[in-house]
């Protein structure tokens, strides 16, 4: 340590007087980003769903005999599984059970990890499609005039039309549950002018002040 100070500063100490110490460079540390790339959709998925057990591939089909279809399509014949996985692994792929209530099982050799990203992106696709039915709710009060039933009643011919669901509800207050006759009549005359479109899914009950019953669009 005494000697490195001498070197940094050579006036300090009397048994280097007239020593210049040697250049020192500050180093910087290059730093590059790394180039491992990441991986794909496919790759992704391959790595997800490659222990999926409810396909049998490879060493897990233990069958005496099985049907064995090539990547190609072309039929190979009935051989047991380990002469068709030594076919598969000649050409680097998997063998994989497509259909194990056959008789014998039908195994085909693939790409195990692309078969299960292509059956994994079509279940996704399908799911996309599927409309979310949502419970739409319109409220009523004993007392609705006609222009604001109207109004109200539009909408629920357009959820209907939509796919929806409709709670439709009539509120009570006070002296107002005297006459659930009013309630009633109005919901019956609901049911009859969205007809065309709705059916009744649960017929108007009470639930503590309010009258409700549930729509659901008519299936084609």
């Amino acid at each position: 340590m005494r000697r490195l100070r001498g070197l940094l500063f050579p006036g300090r100490d009397p048994s280097l007087e007239g020593v210049w110490p040697l250049p020192l460079t500050l180093a910087t540390l290059d730093i590059k980003p790394s180039r491992r790339s990441f991986p794909s959709g496919e790759e992704t998925a391959r790595r997800s769903f490659i222990y999926d057990k409810s396909i049998r591939t490879n060493e897990r089909i233990r069958v005496p005999q099985i049907r064995v279809i090539d990547d190609q399509g072309s039929q190979l014949g009935i051989m047991p599984p380990f002469e068709a996985l030594k076919i598969a692994r000649e050409r680097s792929l998997d063998l994989v059970e497509i259909s194990p209530q056959a008789q014998p099982p039908v195994c085909k050799i693939m790409d195990y990890g692309k078969y299960i990203y292509q059956l994994s992106k079509k279940a996704h696709e399908a799911k996309k499609h599927q409309k979310q039915i949502q419970l739409k709710e319109v409220k009523f009060r004993p007392q609705t005039d006609e222009h604001d039933y109207e109004f109200k009643k539009n909408h629920i011919l357009d959820f209907l039309k939509d796919g929806d669901k409709v709670k439709a509800s009539v509120r009570f207050r006070g002296r107002e549950m005297a006459h659930k006759e009013i309630g009633r009549r109005l919901l019956d005359r609901l049911v009859t002018d969205v007809g065309e479109v709705g059916i009744v899914e649960f017929f108007p009950k009470f639930e503590g002040p309010n009258l409700f019953m549930v729509l659901a669009p008519k299936k084609n």
